[in-house]
């Protein structure tokens, strides 16, 4: 059952062009990492760490910027590897984080993943 705030941030979304991906009306989460940004952005967000305005224009410039950098045709396409980078945008922005924390702590993580396959 979602909260308030996500009920809003989700709907907030739709019929927009950084609308989340859906199967059957559900949001639809191709990878654990997935559902775990979308949690995280929404409740930093709802906690007040950022404004949920200041995530979706976060979401919107990724797009645009992975749009421009690739051909019309291009299969890499993940929304939620957009969604990843306007979270770390909104965390930066919000000074929560430094580029370099994130990236130290992406690192870790890669490497932990690697290491236990």
């Amino acid at each position: 059952m979602q909260s308030r705030f996500e009920h809003f941030a989700v709907t907030s979304m739709m019929g927009s062009p950084d609308r989340p991906p859906r199967t059957d009306g559900a949001l639809k989460f191709s990878y654990p990492w997935e559902r775990t940004a979308f949690g995280v952005a929404l409740a930093l967000s709802r906690d007040g760490h950022f404004e949920w305005e200041d995530f979706r224009q976060h979401l919107i410039a990724a797009i645009g910027d992975w749009e421009a950098r690739q051909e019309i045709d291009d299969q890499s396409w993940n929304y939620y590897d957009q969604w990843l980078s306007a979270l770390e945008a909104a965390v930066i922005a919000a000074g929560l984080a430094s580029r370099d924390e994130i990236a130290s702590h992406a690192t870790a993580g890669q490497a932990a993943h690697l290491c236990c396959k």
